[in-house]
């Protein structure tokens, strides 16, 4: 660029500028941009290139970007959606609706064959639309969507309910959001665990995983495994290497952005025998049909990128990715990763 940026080869969005101490960054999305950095000349300056190249309109200080919400004070930055969901609600119909505790029953598992046919799959598919692109901001939702989204294709009475619920949940939680402490560490650290054989029609299992620097939630997932696992401790071992590849991602993003980060990143695991896997260099009977994902983490292993840890699985953070919990399970997680209201009272 003829400014002076670089683009990510991380992420194709992301423009830097690194010259001395002064650093600067350029988000893209078509035509809204985010401009942010430690150097208020250079941004500035930028500012004053890029109206003279195009019509640009200069909106002042991040509030709202492409129906993310942003408050920002001294402790640290707030991202929300609480005019999508207000939408959402409107759009449902569900303004006037009694409150879910949480989003999906526990020990519900949905089925193809559950319920009848809806007659128009359209609102459906355009509410669990909306409900995936909401999970930018609220990873409560994250399983519920994930499996909502598994019958787009011929959705069911059953599986309308079970969005509603979802929607009655988010009308209870309308303010809930992601907060980024300014005083946190830049150390990142992960968790990983699986739902073996979870699914009832495929019994594949499910991995989830959530990654915080400091102690801010940056990253979570929640994704079918691609094959049938043949023990709990295998799908346990493809989360850690579905959990490695997004570390390794953020490391080149980190590296980006001019911030080095040169100590292994702790994964936390559940699962000791997956854990003996990945420390064992010998492969044997278990795990020979593992052997591609084995490799890859023992690489990242050696190399110093990641350091296995376990956890008992009842501090295990990544369980509200992997199946529907309780009422009481449901929210301590939720709080243990950051997902607060800023307009509750204190």
């Amino acid at each position: 660029m003829q400014a002076g940026f670089s683009q990510s080869k991380t992420d194709y969005s992301l423009f830097f500028n690194h010259n001395g101490n002064s650093s600067t960054f350029v988000l893209v999305y078509v035509d809204d941009i985010i401009i942010t950095g430690n150097d208020d000349l250079a941004i500035n300056q930028l500012k004053h290139f890029l109206e003279k190249k195009f019509l640009i309109k200069d909106l002042g200080k991040l509030k709202y970007f492409l129906g993310i919400e942003v408050a920002r004070s001294k402790k640290g930055i707030f991202l929300s959606q609480k005019k999508y969901i207000l939408d959402i609600l409107k759009d449902t119909g569900l303004i006037g609706g009694r409150v879910s505790d949480f989003p999906m029953e526990q020990h519900l598992y949905l089925s193809p064959d559950d319920g009848t046919l809806l007659p128009d799959p359209t609102p459906y598919r355009r509410l669990v639309g909306r409900l995936i692109y909401l999970t930018v901001t609220r990873p409560d939702i994250n399983y519920s969507v994930n499996i909502l989204s598994q019958f787009m294709h011929s959705p069911r009475t059953a599986h309308m309910d079970a969005a509603h619920r979802v929607v009655r949940y988010l009308k209870g939680s309308i303010g809930k959001g992601i907060f980024l402490s300014s005083s946190s560490t830049i150390h990142l650290q992960g968790y990983c665990d699986s739902d073996w054989a979870g699914c009832p029609i495929t019994r594949r299992s499910t991995t989830g995983f959530c990654i915080f620097i400091g102690s801010n939630l940056i990253s979570w997932k929640t994704k079918k495994q691609s094959t049938v696992s043949r023990s709990s401790a295998e799908a346990e071992y493809r989360a850690m290497a579905t959990l490695t590849c997004e570390l390794q991602w953020l490391k080149y993003l980190l590296n980006d952005m001019g911030i080095s980060h040169s100590s292994p990143i702790t994964m936390f695991c559940d699962n000791q025998a997956a854990l003996h896997i990945a420390n064992n260099p010998v492969f044997h009977e278990r795990t020979k049909h593992i052997e591609i994902d084995c490799h890859f983490v023992r690489e990242k292993l050696q190399s110093k990128l990641i350091a296995p840890r376990y956890i008992p699985a009842s501090h295990q953070l990544a369980d509200v990715f992997t199946k529907p919990l309780g009422k009481d399970a449901f929210h301590g997680l939720i709080c243990k990763l950051g997902v607060i209201s800023i307009h509750d009272p204190t």
